[in-house]
């Protein structure tokens, strides 16, 4: 089972993450996402188990769980989609005028 681990501290490490759910059973993989550019984390990952009952009794005992100071919030990792992220958009523009200046009244 995949499981979506948020909140995690930017100062945890992956072995730190991965020992935290191997107390529930065994661990196959544990991830901290990191940001691309800047290459730290982003507070967020995904713990791999390949026991489910042992990865529901994890989510169970450690969503609200105080790790390192913060409160994680641990669930079932939903399917990815290939739909197209969104988000960004394009340049707008100052105050969202109609693209020409309305400092006068004459037109």
């Amino acid at each position: 089972m995949n499981i979506y681990v948020a909140n995690i501290p930017f100062k945890a490490s992956e072995p730190e993450l991965k020992g935290l759910f191997e107390e529930y059973g065994e661990v196959s993989s544990a991830k901290i996402v990191m940001d691309k550019v800047t290459q730290r984390s982003r507070g967020f990952g995904f713990v791999e188990m390949a026991d489910e009952s042992a990865a529901r009794q994890a989510i169970t005992s450690l969503n609200g769980f105080n790790f390192l100071g913060k409160t994680l919030v641990v669930n079932e990792a939903r399917p990815r989609t290939d739909a197209p992220r969104s988000g960004g958009g394009g340049y707008r523009g100052g105050s969202g005028g109609g693209g020409f200046n309305r400092r006068n009244n004459d037109y």
